[in-house]
């Protein structure tokens, strides 16, 4: 049994926008039915302003498949065309607040067929079979060179089995793991070989936020506090303002502020977000 959390259960149990637009401005379709998982979305479009008025889909899947779908079509209702093409398999997934690894291919099953959809849209002609046929490197799945490295490089991928759960892609057989490596290398190697990407500062959802600090908390800063015989806890984040409670030695040290402001804010800072500032709430 896989380990889904509500959320995900919640959009798989009772899926929105589930079902068929009669004629839909565009149709993109993910998957294949011989693999176990396919996705059909429709979608209707205002042609003035190229927003997103209405998005329905039919999926055969599991679990996964149908809760991607459903939080897909939430997520580009009354966005426009140029805002939903920004969409990505793991924006999907935090929509959902994650998935198991070994799910992770319906994520981008939702974002392959949002661009089809998309390009369909605009007029772009599908890849044509036979030229399709020339690229796939996994033949058990069907999936292609171009989609193999457009996975690694989005998702950070190191190894065949990330690969194989975000693609399917060296499940069956295994005769293309090889490849899938090459692959790997190939695309590793442009990242290392690229000048130093300028990222803008995403703004972060209070969840993720919440994660990450959750997070740091964890790995960089209870280590310490514990080993002095005291602990932190999160109470509330409201905005920039992180709201925490020292436990156990810590609630009575008099170094208790000069720890928070010096060392707790500082990671915080570094690991989260610059803008955070962290305030005590007395028991």
């Amino acid at each position: 049994m896989w380990d889904y959390n509500e959320k995900v259960k919640e959009y798989f149990l009772n899926p929105r926008n589930a079902g068929e637009i009669k004629d839909p401005d565009a149709v993109g379709e993910a998957g294949s039915l011989a693999c176990g998982d396919h996705l059909k979305l429709m979608l209707k479009i205002d042609k003035q302003t190229e927003v997103i008025t209405d998005a329905k889909f039919q999926t055969f899947g599991c679990g996964s498949a149908i809760a991607s779908a459903s939080a897909l079509t939430e997520m580009i209702i009354g966005k426009t065309i140029a805002e939903a093409e920004k969409i990505t398999n793991k924006d999907i997934v935090d929509f959902l607040g994650g998935l198991p690894v070994e799910k992770m291919h319906c994520s981008v099953m939702g974002q392959e067929a949002l661009e089809a959809a998309i390009n369909q849209y605009r007029g772009k002609s599908p890849e044509p079979l036979e030229e399709r046929k020339r690229h796939i490197v996994c033949e058990c799945f069907g999936v292609t060179d171009a989609e193999i490295m457009r996975v690694v490089r989005d998702n950070n991928l190191t190894t065949v089995e990330d690969v194989t759960h975000y693609t399917k892609a060296g499940g069956g057989c295994m005769s293309c793991h090889d490849k899938i490596r090459q692959l790997i290398a190939q695309v590793r190697g442009e990242a290392e070989k690229a000048p130093p990407a300028r990222h803008e500062r995403r703004k972060l959802t209070n969840i993720q936020k919440m994660r990450l600090i959750e997070e740091t908390f964890e790995k960089e800063i209870r280590p310490m506090l514990r080993a002095d015989g005291g602990d932190i806890e999160l109470i509330d984040i409201e905005g920039d303002r992180v709201l925490v409670s020292l436990r156990g030695m810590c609630s009575s040290c008099m170094s208790a502020s000069f720890t928070l402001k010096k060392y707790v804010e500082p990671k915080l800072r570094e690991f989260v977000s610059p803008d955070l500032v962290i305030e005590e709430v007395k028991p």
